[in-house]
């Protein structure tokens, strides 16, 4: 057996879930921040052999679930002009915006959007239509930043003005800050997001032990992964010394990877972003900075971002705050499935509500 298959070795699962059980005897409510974890302990099962006294709650990772109301009004709006081809990820193509209409009704509607497999993709799409802006939706977290930062200074090698990001992304720490800072989420301990903190490091998070003293962990995503990083958590709670443990270390550094956060520093400069179901976060997005203006579609005439109402029934904010179970939703499997999404958070295979869905039911 190699080291990477140790981590899925049904035997050590076994063993290690056993000591989980005995040492876990007081309630434990832990939250993860990564959709990749969300699907990870849903789809090993994991949800359903962790001891009562563990309750396990999804948060804000999903990069599509907490892209805000008014941000996808935006992108809709782009879709509509006549001189504006879109590059978006495929995951962003079904999310609700206003009056139900999404990226897919636009483009049924005439709008020129192309799914792309990555911000390069964007680059060439602007080479091959000079006539015409293209624009890339940039959404998603520390994971993805570094790469579309690289592709927005390539666009300014080639002196390509016909490229433009639209830059809505979000920075995981800050929103970990107005979790804890709201009384009424009701939180123990944080599994800390392996591909976020395979950029930025431990250090970011220091202050969810230090300020707040909850136990946080980083780990990776096999079932080995997860319940490693939950008796850590135990084993922080009982000797009443919460930390910031970075268990992950085959993947993440403490200091994280230098060069993506450099190409990301050099590009993008924090400010204040919108979450779906958080509100305004000081200092929790990626604004584009000076020296690549001429590469912001924010900065294009007539765009800007509207005040939008919640959809209508929907939520999913609740659900990102882990204020609510999925399956509590009253619109859940009901008015809301994956064929016929009224949120976000059933429309990404990373939401909540996907994973309750496809996990839960088949049960």
């Amino acid at each position: 057996m190699n080291s990477f298959e140790a981590f899925k070795d049904p035997a050590l699962c076994r063993a290690l879930l056993a000591r989980l059980v005995e040492e876990a005897d007081t309630p434990l409510r832990f939250m993860e921040v990564c959709g990749t974890h969300t699907v990870s302990i849903f789809q090993s099962g994991l949800r359903g052999l962790l001891p009562k006294t563990i309750t396990h709650v999804t948060g804000p990772g999903c990069p599509v679930c907490v892209t805000h109301e008014s941000e996808v009004a935006c992108f809709l709006d782009l879709a509509g002009r006549d001189d504006v081809i879109l590059a978006t990820f495929g995951d962003l193509m079904r999310v609700p915006g206003p009056k139900g209409r999404n990226l897919k009704t636009a483009q049924a509607d005439g709008a020129r959007v192309e799914v792309v497999y990555s911000p390069v993709d964007a680059l060439a799409l602007a080479e091959a239509n000079p006539s015409r802006t293209v624009v890339f939706l940039g959404v998603g977290f520390e994971t993805t930043a570094p790469a579309v930062a690289a592709t927005i200074r390539l666009a300014r090698e080639k002196n390509l003005r016909n490229f433009r990001v639209l830059s809505f992304h979000k920075l995981v720490p800050p929103a970990l800050a107005a979790l804890l800072a709201d009384p009424d989420i009701n939180v123990d301990a944080f599994l800390l997001p392996g591909h976020v903190s395979a950029i930025i490091g431990a250090a970011p998070y220091a202050f969810v032990a230090e300020q707040y003293r909850v136990p946080a962990v980083i780990t990776g995503f096999e079932p080995l992964d997860i319940l490693s990083a939950l008796r850590d958590i135990v084993a922080m709670r009982k000797s009443g010394a919460p930390a910031v443990k970075n268990d992950y270390t085959r993947v993440v550094a403490d200091t994280g990877n230098p060069v993506a956060l450099a190409v990301m520093d050099e590009v993008f400069a924090p400010a204040d972003a919108l979450w779906r179901g958080l509100g305004r976060i000081p200092a929790s997005g990626l604004t584009i900075r000076e020296a690549f203006a001429d590469f912001d579609a924010l900065r294009l005439p007539g765009v800007e971002l509207k005040e939008s109402p919640p959809l209508a029934g929907c939520r999913c904010g609740e659900v990102l705050k882990g204020k609510m179970a999925p399956n509590e939703c009253p619109l859940f499997d009901k008015a809301c499935t994956p064929a016929t999404p009224v949120g976000p958070c059933m429309v990404s295979t990373e939401g909540g509500c996907a994973a309750y869905h496809k996990y839960q039911l088949e049960l």
